[in-house]
Protein backbone atom coordinates (compact mmCIF):
# COMPACT_ATOMS: atom_id res chain seq x y z
CA UNK A 1 0.00 0.00 0.00
CA UNK A 2 2.81 2.59 0.89
CA UNK A 3 4.69 1.45 -2.05
CA UNK A 4 1.50 2.11 -4.35
CA UNK A 5 0.50 5.33 -2.51
CA UNK A 6 4.53 6.52 -3.03
CA UNK A 7 4.12 5.62 -7.10
CA UNK A 8 0.93 7.65 -7.45
CA UNK A 9 2.62 10.69 -5.39
CA UNK A 10 5.84 10.97 -7.47
CA UNK A 11 3.82 9.98 -10.88
CA UNK A 12 1.43 12.97 -10.28
CA UNK A 13 4.35 15.18 -9.32
CA UNK A 14 5.91 13.89 -12.81
CA UNK A 15 3.05 15.02 -14.66
CA UNK A 16 2.31 18.35 -13.02
CA UNK A 17 6.06 19.20 -13.87
CA UNK A 18 6.02 17.94 -17.54
CA UNK A 19 2.63 20.15 -18.01
CA UNK A 20 4.56 22.91 -16.62
CA UNK A 21 5.74 23.09 -19.86
CA UNK A 22 3.86 20.88 -21.80
CA UNK A 23 0.04 21.76 -23.42
CA UNK A 24 -2.58 19.52 -22.17
CA UNK A 25 -3.53 17.79 -25.39
CA UNK A 26 -6.36 17.14 -23.88
CA UNK A 27 -8.83 16.58 -20.52
CA UNK A 28 -10.67 13.85 -19.37
CA UNK A 29 -14.10 16.11 -19.84
CA UNK A 30 -13.09 17.58 -23.18
CA UNK A 31 -12.73 13.59 -23.92
CA UNK A 32 -15.98 12.72 -22.46
CA UNK A 33 -17.54 15.52 -24.44
CA UNK A 34 -15.99 14.75 -27.64
CA UNK A 35 -17.62 10.92 -27.36
CA UNK A 36 -21.19 12.14 -26.32
CA UNK A 37 -21.21 15.06 -28.89
CA UNK A 38 -18.79 13.15 -31.95
CA UNK A 39 -16.48 16.40 -32.04
CA UNK A 40 -15.36 19.95 -29.89
CA UNK A 41 -14.41 22.97 -31.08
CA UNK A 42 -10.55 23.39 -29.70
CA UNK A 43 -7.39 24.96 -30.69
CA UNK A 44 -5.02 25.97 -27.98
CA UNK A 45 -3.01 29.57 -28.00
CA UNK A 46 -0.26 30.99 -26.37
CA UNK A 47 -1.57 33.57 -23.55
CA UNK A 48 0.59 36.17 -25.77
CA UNK A 49 -2.16 35.54 -28.52
CA UNK A 50 -4.78 36.55 -26.22
CA UNK A 51 -5.83 39.74 -25.23
CA UNK A 52 -4.69 40.63 -21.58
CA UNK A 53 -8.20 42.08 -20.64
CA UNK A 54 -9.44 38.19 -21.19
CA UNK A 55 -7.20 36.89 -18.54
CA UNK A 56 -7.94 40.20 -16.16
CA UNK A 57 -11.46 39.37 -16.77
CA UNK A 58 -11.49 35.91 -15.58
CA UNK A 59 -9.79 36.57 -12.60
CA UNK A 60 -11.74 39.09 -11.98
CA UNK A 61 -14.92 36.70 -12.17
CA UNK A 62 -13.73 33.99 -10.66
CA UNK A 63 -10.58 34.52 -8.66
CA UNK A 64 -9.84 38.16 -7.64
CA UNK A 65 -7.18 37.35 -5.26
CA UNK A 66 -5.36 35.10 -7.79
CA UNK A 67 -2.30 37.04 -7.45
CA UNK A 68 -2.22 36.65 -3.66
CA UNK A 69 -3.02 32.78 -2.37
CA UNK A 70 -1.26 29.98 -3.07
CA UNK A 71 -4.42 27.99 -4.67
CA UNK A 72 -6.88 28.42 -1.83
CA UNK A 73 -8.64 32.06 -1.01
CA UNK A 74 -9.78 31.29 2.39
CA UNK A 75 -12.19 34.37 2.78
CA UNK A 76 -13.98 32.89 -0.75
CA UNK A 77 -14.42 29.11 1.38
CA UNK A 78 -15.87 30.72 4.25
CA UNK A 79 -18.37 32.95 2.19
CA UNK A 80 -19.27 30.03 0.16
CA UNK A 81 -19.54 28.47 3.53
CA UNK A 82 -21.72 30.53 4.90
CA UNK A 83 -24.07 30.98 1.61
CA UNK A 84 -24.64 27.60 2.29
CA UNK A 85 -23.32 26.33 -0.48
CA UNK A 86 -25.02 28.95 -2.91
CA UNK A 87 -21.65 29.78 -4.04
CA UNK A 88 -18.35 28.33 -5.05
CA UNK A 89 -15.11 28.90 -3.78
CA UNK A 90 -13.18 27.56 -5.93
CA UNK A 91 -10.29 29.24 -6.37
CA UNK A 92 -8.70 29.47 -10.80
CA UNK A 93 -5.64 27.29 -9.78
CA UNK A 94 -8.14 24.31 -8.07
CA UNK A 95 -10.45 24.55 -11.41
CA UNK A 96 -7.24 24.40 -13.38
CA UNK A 97 -6.27 21.20 -11.58
CA UNK A 98 -9.76 19.67 -11.50
CA UNK A 99 -10.27 20.21 -15.23
CA UNK A 100 -6.34 19.07 -15.80
CA UNK A 101 -5.95 16.43 -13.88
CA UNK A 102 -9.18 14.90 -12.41
CA UNK A 103 -12.67 14.95 -13.39
CA UNK A 104 -15.88 16.71 -12.81
CA UNK A 105 -18.08 16.15 -9.74
CA UNK A 106 -18.69 16.89 -6.50
CA UNK A 107 -17.08 13.53 -4.37
CA UNK A 108 -14.87 13.58 -1.59
CA UNK A 109 -12.40 11.45 -3.40
CA UNK A 110 -11.97 14.22 -6.17
CA UNK A 111 -12.20 17.26 -3.96
CA UNK A 112 -9.38 15.68 -1.34
CA UNK A 113 -7.30 15.07 -4.75
CA UNK A 114 -8.13 18.49 -5.58
CA UNK A 115 -6.39 19.85 -2.27
CA UNK A 116 -3.79 17.29 -2.64
CA UNK A 117 -2.88 18.46 -6.28
CA UNK A 118 -3.39 21.91 -5.97
CA UNK A 119 -0.25 23.15 -3.83
CA UNK A 120 1.93 20.98 -6.30
CA UNK A 121 0.62 22.80 -8.83
CA UNK A 122 1.36 26.08 -7.44
CA UNK A 123 4.76 25.68 -6.58
CA UNK A 124 5.74 23.99 -10.02
CA UNK A 125 3.63 26.66 -12.42
CA UNK A 126 4.09 29.62 -12.43
CA UNK A 127 0.54 31.98 -12.30
CA UNK A 128 0.54 32.73 -15.84
CA UNK A 129 0.82 29.35 -17.07
CA UNK A 130 -2.14 28.87 -14.31
CA UNK A 131 -3.84 31.33 -16.40
CA UNK A 132 -2.81 30.48 -19.89
CA UNK A 133 -3.63 26.57 -19.60
CA UNK A 134 -7.30 27.93 -18.03
CA UNK A 135 -8.12 30.15 -20.57
CA UNK A 136 -7.51 27.06 -22.64
CA UNK A 137 -9.46 23.99 -21.32
CA UNK A 138 -12.50 26.06 -19.84
CA UNK A 139 -15.39 25.49 -21.47
CA UNK A 140 -17.50 28.66 -22.85
CA UNK A 141 -20.70 26.27 -24.52
CA UNK A 142 -21.16 22.57 -25.38
CA UNK A 143 -18.38 21.23 -27.31
CA UNK A 144 -16.96 25.07 -27.08
CA UNK A 145 -13.83 24.95 -25.18
CA UNK A 146 -10.90 27.66 -24.84
CA UNK A 147 -10.93 31.20 -26.04
CA UNK A 148 -10.19 30.62 -29.29
CA UNK A 149 -12.73 29.04 -30.02
CA UNK A 150 -15.22 30.75 -27.74
CA UNK A 151 -13.66 34.25 -29.24
CA UNK A 152 -14.39 32.77 -32.88
CA UNK A 153 -18.38 31.06 -31.89
CA UNK A 154 -19.29 34.05 -29.99
CA UNK A 155 -17.68 37.68 -32.22
CA UNK A 156 -16.18 35.90 -35.21
CA UNK A 157 -12.49 37.52 -33.98
CA UNK A 158 -9.45 35.60 -32.88
CA UNK A 159 -8.61 35.51 -29.10
CA UNK A 160 -5.81 38.67 -29.30
CA UNK A 161 -9.07 40.81 -30.86
CA UNK A 162 -11.26 40.92 -28.13
CA UNK A 163 -12.16 44.07 -26.43
CA UNK A 164 -12.77 44.93 -22.95
CA UNK A 165 -16.64 44.20 -23.01
CA UNK A 166 -16.71 40.69 -25.27
CA UNK A 167 -13.49 39.80 -22.79
CA UNK A 168 -16.13 40.55 -19.87
CA UNK A 169 -18.83 38.54 -21.56
CA UNK A 170 -16.93 35.57 -22.01
CA UNK A 171 -15.96 36.04 -18.41
CA UNK A 172 -19.67 36.10 -17.31
CA UNK A 173 -20.68 33.29 -19.04
CA UNK A 174 -17.98 30.48 -17.10
CA UNK A 175 -20.58 29.83 -14.12
CA UNK A 176 -23.15 28.02 -16.64
CA UNK A 177 -21.96 28.06 -20.52
CA UNK A 178 -24.35 25.69 -21.75
CA UNK A 179 -27.06 28.09 -20.46
CA UNK A 180 -25.79 31.76 -21.14
CA UNK A 181 -24.89 33.49 -24.51
CA UNK A 182 -21.86 36.13 -24.50
CA UNK A 183 -22.89 36.91 -27.73
CA UNK A 184 -26.64 37.54 -27.16
CA UNK A 185 -26.43 38.58 -22.74
CA UNK A 186 -29.43 38.23 -20.99
CA UNK A 187 -29.97 41.07 -18.40
CA UNK A 188 -28.19 39.41 -15.39
CA UNK A 189 -25.14 38.26 -17.84
CA UNK A 190 -24.84 41.86 -19.01
CA UNK A 191 -24.85 43.24 -15.47
CA UNK A 192 -22.46 40.69 -14.80
CA UNK A 193 -20.78 41.44 -17.58
CA UNK A 194 -20.24 45.00 -16.47
CA UNK A 195 -19.35 44.31 -13.44
CA UNK A 196 -16.42 41.81 -14.90
CA UNK A 197 -15.64 44.90 -16.50
CA UNK A 198 -15.19 46.96 -13.46
CA UNK A 199 -13.34 44.54 -12.09
CA UNK A 200 -10.78 44.17 -14.33
CA UNK A 201 -9.96 47.47 -14.66
CA UNK A 202 -9.28 47.72 -10.79
CA UNK A 203 -6.84 44.88 -10.81
CA UNK A 204 -5.04 46.41 -13.15
CA UNK A 205 -4.98 49.47 -11.47
CA UNK A 206 -4.15 47.62 -7.82
CA UNK A 207 -1.61 45.61 -8.75
CA UNK A 208 -3.93 42.06 -8.58
CA UNK A 209 -3.19 41.27 -12.12
CA UNK A 210 0.76 41.68 -11.96
CA UNK A 211 1.56 38.34 -11.63
CA UNK A 212 0.21 36.78 -14.78
CA UNK A 213 1.20 40.36 -17.06
CA UNK A 214 4.42 40.98 -18.70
Amino acid sequence: MLRATTIAILGTLALVLVLSVVNPPVTYYIWSERQRLGAVDRQWVPIESIAPVMARSVVAAEDANFCLHWGFDVDAIRAALAAGGARGGSTISQQVVKNVFLWHGRTWVRKALEAAITPAVEAIWSKRRIIEVYLNVAEFDEGVFGVEAAARRYFGIGPDALSPQQAARLAAILPAPKARSASAPSRSVQRRADAIMDGAQLIARDGRAACFED
